[in-house]
C-alpha cells in the first residue's frame, strides 16, 4: 500500500514501523506494489496516493505496476497465497537486492506479497508485517450477506506464506498467538506505537461522537449498522454522529436523522477538535483497529466494541460491548453524567499508556533482532539512483477549445490544479529515459479556454499531443465527473484516438433506425451484463460524444448475417477481458457508409471499434 496520504489504518501501520526502523538508525527505502490504485481505478476514483510526499520521508522510492488485472474474487473456496503476487514483485526484489547489496532487511507487508521474499539475496534477513490474519476472512461476511472483495485464503495457505520468513511481526496479541500455532517462524508481537497528540481532557457533556475511518468493507458495515441504530429515535436533545474520513463518500448521499458527513479532513485535528467522544462500534475485521489508538493519542474517550479493542487489553465494560446498539446504549447512558465520563477518560487514559509502554518494549526488542542479524542495513554509503525530479517538466498543446499539460512528476495526488486545470490522464509506466521503478509518471491536465487564435487543427480535431501508443489510466472526468465542457472533451478524446487500448474490434453495419445505428462486432464479455459507467466518442472531422444504448449477446452459429469474420477481428492483452459476439445500438453515430473509429472508455478500460465501410452494391448481372 501507498504511505500517503495516511488515510487508511494499513498505511498507518506502514508508517510506524518505518518509523521504528529509522529511529533505530536505519536506511528505510519504499518499493509501493500499485495494486491498491489499480483497484481504485477499477470503482472510478482517483487513487489516493501521493508519491512525492513519501520521496519526502523515505531514502528511495520504488513504483512497481501490476502487469495483469487483480482478482477480487476467486472461484475457488479461497485464494491460493500467491494469487495477489505476480512475479514482476519478485523480479524487483532482486533487482533491488543487486543495486543496493549491502541490504541487511527486507520487510514484506502482507503474507500474499510472500512469495517475493524467495527472490531474497542469500543472508538478507526476511521479515513479513501481517496487518491482519487472512485465514478463513470470508467467514466474516456471513453475518451481514455479503461477499469479500479483497485476499482470504485458508490457514494452510497463510502458513506456507509466512514460512517463507525469517521473522513474522503481528500487530497484536491475539494474532501473534494464532500465527505460532501455524508457523514455526519467530513471530513477534510489535503493536504501533502512538505518540500522544493531546493530554486526555473529560468532556462535562456529550455533543458530538464521532467515527473516522477508510472505505474497507470492516468499516462500512460497522458503520452502517451502528448508523441506522443511531438514526432511531434520535432527537435534537441527543448528541450528533459525525462521520469523516473518506468512508463518508461510500454512505450515500443523504445522511440519517442525527447524522453528519463530515467527508475526507486533511488535518485529522479538525475531526478530534469537533467531537466529544469517539465510538468504534466493529463488528468485523482483523488486525488493530488504529482509528481506536489515533483517538487516544488525541486524548479523546472511546466507547467500542470488545472487537474494536481487540489487542489493546480493554478492562471496562465501556470497552467490551458487543453490539452497535449495545455502543449506542453505553454513549446515551454517559452523554450527560460527568463523574462517568470523567471515569470513562481516566480508563482510556490508563489503557492508551499500558498499549504504548508494550508497544515501545516491542520495538526495543525488535530493534535488537535486527542489530544481530548477519546483515547490515542499507546506509548512506550505498549506491545512489538519480532522484525523480521534484520540479515538475512541463510540455503543452494548445487546442481549439483549451489546453492540454503533460506534467512529468511525482504529483500522484494532484486531480485538479489551478494553473493546469483538471486531470485527465496518467501515464501506466515510467516516462521515457526514467530510472528502474520510479515513482515518477507523465500526467495530463486539461483546461478550457477561449478559441486560440489561429489555430488550426488537424483532422482529428485538435494539435497532436504526442499520446499515440502510450499506457494510459483514466481520471474519473471521463466516466464519473465530467465537469469539462463538451467541446474539450471531444478534442481530449481525438487525442486518445490512438493510445494503446485494452480492447480493439472491428465492427459491421447491420441495422439503421432514425438515429441509432446498430453494429455487430466482438467486445469484452462482462459489458454485456450490468450497467457500466462509460463515455463513448465518435472520432472524426469533428469528434463527438455519442450514446451507448443496447447491448444484446449474438449466437452467431444459428444467424448467418452475424457470422462475418470481421466480428470474431477482437484483440486484447487482457486474460480478464474475453470477447463475445453482440450487437450494440449507438445513438449519434450517423448513417454514413464510410469506415469509422469508436472510443468506448470506462473508468479503467479503453476499448477502439474499427467501423468497417458498408460493402458496396453487387453490380446487376448484364441480361
Amino acid at each position: 500500500m501507498p504511505a500517503f496520504p495516511t488515510s487508511a489504518g494499513n498505511r498507518r501501520r506502514l508508517l510506524t514501523t518505518c518509523a521504528a526502523l529509522q529511529r533505530g538508525g536505519y536506511a528505510v527505502d519504499l518499493a509501493y506494489y500499485a495494486h491498491e490504485d489499480q483497484i481504485y481505478r477499477r470503482f472510478g476514483q482517483h487513487p489516493p496516493t501521493d508519491e512525492a510526499a513519501a520521496a519526502g520521508l523515505f531514502r528511495h522510492t520504488f513504483r512497481i505496476e501490476p502487469p495483469a488485472t487483480i482478482p477480487l474474487t476467486t472461484r475457488s473456496r479461497c485464494f491460493s497465497i500467491d494469487d495477489w503476487c505476480p512475479e514482476a514483485v519478485g523480479a524487483f526484489v532482486s533487482w533491488y537486492g543487486k543495486a543496493y547489496p549491502e541490504t541487511g532487511a527486507i520487510l514484506m507487508n502482507y503474507v500474499f506479497l510472500s512469495r517475493a521474499l524467495e527472490a531474497a539475496p542469500p543472508g538478507v534477513l526476511t521479515l513479513i508485517d501481517t496487518h491482519d490474519r487472512f485465514a478463513d476472512r470470508q467467514r466474516q461476511y456471513r453475518p451481514f450477506r455479503a461477499e469479500p472483495n479483497f485476499f482470504y485464503t485458508d490457514r494452510a495457505g497463510e502458513a506456507a506464506g509466512l514460512a517463507r520468513a525469517d521473522i513474522v511481526l503481528a500487530i497484536q496479541s491475539e494474532e501473534a498467538a494464532y500465527f505460532r500455532t501455524i508457523t514455526d517462524r519467530r513471530v513477534h508481537l510489535l503493536p504501533p506505537r502512538f505518540p500522544a497528540r493531546r493530554p486526555f481532557t473529560a468532556p462535562t457533556r456529550v455533543r458530538r461522537i464521532g467515527f473516522l475511518g477508510h472505505g474497507n468493507d470492516p468499516n462500512l458495515f460497522s458503520i452502517r449498522r451502528f448508523a441506522a441504530a443511531w438514526s432511531e429515535g434520535w432527537t435534537p436533545a441527543r448528541p450528533e454522529l459525525v462521520i469523516a474520513g473518506e468512508i463518508s463518500n461510500s454512505l450515500g448521499p443523504t445522511a440519517g436523522p442525527g447524522i453528519h458527513f463530515a467527508g475526507y479532513l486533511p488535518d485529522l485535528e479538525d475531526f478530534y477538535d469537533g467531537v466529544d467522544l469517539v465510538v468504534a462500534p466493529i463488528l468485523m475485521g482483523s488486525g488493530l483497529k488504529m482509528k481506536v489508538a489515533e483517538a487516544l493519542s488525541f486524548g479523546k474517550p472511546v466507547i467500542g466494541t470488545a472487537l474494536g479493542f481487540e489487542g489493546f487489553d480493554p478492562v471496562v465494560p465501556a470497552h467490551r460491548l458487543d453490539t452497535a446498539e449495545a455502543v449506542k446504549t453505553q454513549v446515551l447512558a454517559l452523554a450527560s453524567d460527568a463523574a462517568e465520563l470523567t471515569a470513562l477518560t481516566r480508563a482510556c487514559a490508563d489503557l492508551f499508556a499500558g498499549y504504548n509502554a508494550r508497544a515501545e518494549e516491542a520495538e526495543t526488542a525488535l530493534l535488537a533482532m535486527l542489530s544481530v542479524s548477519d546483515g547490515k542495513p542499507s546506509g548512506a554509503d550505498a549506491p545512489a539512483i538519480r532522484p525523480a525530479a521534484t520540479d515538475p517538466d512541463r510540455l503543452v498543446t494548445a487546442l481549439a477549445s483549451g489546453r492540454l499539460t503533460c506534467e512529468t512528476s511525482l504529483r500522484s495526488d494532484l486531480r485538479n490544479d489551478p494553473d493546469l486545470g483538471l486531470l485527465v490522464a496518467t501515464e501506466r509506466v515510467a516516462p521515457p529515459g526514467a530510472e528502474p521503478y520510479t515513482p515518477a509518471r507523465r500526467r495530463w491536465f486539461a483546461r478550457a479556454e477561449a478559441a486560440q487564435t489561429g489555430h488550426r487543427p488537424d483532422v482529428a480535431g485538435s494539435a497532436d499531443a504526442g499520446l499515440a501508443g502510450l499506457r494510459l489510466a483514466l481520471s474519473p472526468e471521463w466516466v464519473r465527473d465530467r465537469r469539462l465542457p463538451p467541446p474539450l472533451r471531444a478534442e481530449l478524446a481525438a487525442q486518445l484516438a490512438d493510445v494503446a487500448a485494452d480492447w480493439d474490434a472491428q465492427a459491421v453495419r447491420v441495422g439503421t433506425a432514425e438515429d441509432e445505428t446498430t453494429l455487430a462486432l466482438t467486445l469484452p464479455r462482462h459489458l454485456a451484463f450490468g450497467t457500466h459507467p462509460h463515455a463513448v466518442f465518435r472520432i472524426g472531422t469533428p469528434t463527438r460524444e455519442i450514446t451507448l444504448g443496447r447491448v444484446t449477446l449474438l449466437n452467431t452459429s444459428r444467424i448467418s448475417v452475424y457470422s462475418s469474420p470481421y466480428i470474431s477481428a477482437y484483440a486484447s492483452a487482457r486474460a480478464d477481458l474475453p470477447g463475445a459476439p453482440a450487437a450494440v445500438t449507438f445513438a449519434g453515430l450517423g448513417a454514413g457508409t464510410a469506415a469509422s473509429t469508436i472510443l468506448v472508455l470506462h473508468d479503467d478500460l479503453i476499448g477502439r471499434i474499427t467501423v468497417l465501410p458498408d460493402p458496396l452494391p453487387s453490380p446487376e448481372p448484364l441480361p
